[in-house]
């Protein structure tokens, strides 16, 4: 073998052996991007053979035409450089929904049919995740301010939602700025911030745990050259997630996939996950899933896996529409009795402003439940909750939705141009233009059941003939901070076993008051054994007489 040929070879192999190292591409040619790798590099060998003459030398018969006259060993090498192609195009054209709908619809399971109390618990307002991703990352980036130091070396990376010991948190890794950042660093950026979901004032920096492995960082450090050379060389990687294990350990989750018809109808199929400080890496399917680990179905595989079902339910010469469905425009992550769950509406294919249903796919084992609720969709709840305070131009957050006295209910904040939350507001489902605001949680949960009750009474005055006024001795009184707002709760001795709660707001006596004071208030039943209080008299102040 000539020198030359010799040198070619071997540059061609570190050339691929260079773009497999710092493409870190699938190697599967099952994938659509495994099979164009290899086209390419079939391609560019076959190039390399005419170029140095190789098939001219080879012996065989011609191929003679009318213009043209080659080798059939030349005709081979061409079909070989193109068939990964003919592959490509032809997998992709006969995968199409058009021949398979059933398969497209299937995907998704038929959704189980739940009724809504009977999943989401009645509200609780101090476990509300008010802080979506936006404000997390403004909260993050100032507590990074605070550390002059710190914050000329790195840089925040993409906040992610989960449960960390039964509480709700964004979770924000620090990351390398730059190239020179990583390389004076190379031990990895010091840590990650924590931001509470459900208190904005609930900001902390971890540091006790080195990133190493993350996307910003370089060479072998790189998370998703590292995540494909340890393990996933020939497997679908994607929706790489930063997660926390109930130590506070991080770790990158990466879910692996397969296409279940050709190069389409991607399935996930488990993750690995990564210590993003050591690099070890380890292989788990969706059954044997570590408890800690909240997410490894891909949000856009859930949606369009839903909207499929939803467009070919009866086929694909539905032209009439009939039962078509589609999800509504977004969807959010939500938490329910400690499972993780993507949260989406349903509307009819043609309406814009009424949803027909919800829907809630498991993130783990993807499986779905339907809620067939009537109502506005998310959009037009933020329109809805915009127009009540458009004076103050403030923007609604998407919703979430919740369970108010078991009715469905849309929350949301209301911020202003900075983002920061400046109110707070409850939209009904099933009715939109029932809305409730306030400065607080509580005050915005007040208004909504007020507003609630007069449209359901159709009378101010037989609303009012709801309050209670009750006077009596206060025996325990303890304030509690809910969403960066104080709420008073107290019991009387004359209403043993009943509790009375009330915002700051309701009255300035509330933070004078102590056990022993005599006290007269309105309140309205919220629960069993649970009274919201709407004004609030403390008669031993008022009277200068000193309580016991």
């Amino acid at each position: 073998m000539k020198k030359s040929k010799i040198i070619t070879i071997v540059a061609f192999v570190l050339f691929y052996a260079a773009i497999i190292f710092f493409a870190a591409p699938n190697l599967n040619p099952l994938y659509s991007d495994g099979l164009v790798f290899w086209g390419i590099v079939i391609a560019s060998i076959v190039i390399a053979i005419f170029a140095y003459g190789g098939a001219s030398k080879l012996s065989g018969s011609y191929i003679k035409g009318t213009f043209f006259s080659f080798k059939k060993s030349n005709l081979i090498l061409i079909i070989v450089a193109v068939a990964p192609w003919i592959i490509l195009v032809a997998v992709n054209i006969f995968s199409i929904p058009f021949f398979h709908p059933s398969r497209y619809r299937d995907q998704m399971p038929q959704p189980e049919s739940r009724k809504f109390t009977s999943d989401l618990q009645p509200l609780d307002v101090s476990q509300l995740p008010i802080v979506d991703a936006d404000l997390a990352y403004k909260l993050a980036d100032k507590k990074l301010g605070e550390k002059p130091a710190l914050g000329s070396q790195v840089t925040l990376g993409t906040p992610t939602i989960q449960r960390v010991n039964g509480k709700l948190v964004w979770v924000v890794p620090l990351e390398h700025s730059g190239f020179f950042k990583w390389l004076s660093s190379m031990s990895g950026t010091p840590g990650y911030i924590v931001v509470s979901a459900t208190d904005p004032r609930d900001v902390s920096y971890k540091e006790n745990y080195k990133i190493k492995y993350q996307p910003r960082a370089y060479l072998f450090d790189k998370l998703e050259r590292h995540a494909r050379l340890d393990g996933g060389l020939f497997t679908g990687l994607t929706d790489y997630s930063f997660e926390l294990d109930d130590t506070g350990r991080p770790y990158w989750v990466v879910t692996t996939y397969k296409n279940l018809l050709g190069f389409s109808m991607p399935e996930a199929t488990g993750a690995l996950i990564i210590d993003a400080q050591t690099g070890k890496t380890r292989r788990y399917s969706i059954s044997n899933m570590p408890d800690w680990v909240d997410r490894v179905q891909p949000q856009s595989f859930i949606m369009r896996q839903l909207n499929n079902r939803g467009e070919y339910i009866h086929g694909v010469w539905n032209f009439s529409n009939k039962d078509k469905f589609e999800t509504s425009d977004g969807s959010i992550i939500v938490y329910n009795n400690g499972r993780c769950y993507l949260f989406t509406g349903i509307t009819s294919v043609g309406e814009d402003e009424s949803a027909v249903g919800f829907v809630m796919v498991d993130m783990v084992t993807k499986k779905p439940y339907l809620y067939e609720i009537g109502g506005a969709t998310e959009y037009a709840a933020q329109k809805s909750a915009e127009g009540k305070v458009q004076h103050l131009k403030y923007t609604a957050s998407y919703p979430i939705i919740t369970n108010v006295n078991g009715e469905p209910t849309y929350c949301m904040t209301l911020k202003d141009n900075a983002g920061l939350i400046k109110q707070y507001a409850f939209v009904s489902v099933k009715d939109y233009t029932t809305v409730g605001t306030g400065e607080t949680i509580t005050a915005a949960l007040d208004d909504f059941n007020h507003k609630i009750r007069e449209n359901s009474s159709g009378n101010l005055e037989e609303t009012k003939s709801l309050k209670q006024t009750v006077k009596g001795t206060i025996s325990r009184f303890a304030a509690e901070s809910q969403n960066g707002s104080t709420v008073y709760k107290f019991t009387l001795t004359e209403k043993s076993g009943l509790l009375f709660t009330a915002a700051y707001d309701v009255s300035n006596q509330l933070a004078l008051t102590k056990e022993g004071d005599k006290v007269s208030f309105t309140c309205e039943k919220e629960s069993e054994n649970i009274y919201k209080v709407s004004s609030f008299t403390n008669e031993t102040l008022s009277s200068g007489t000193p309580s016991k």
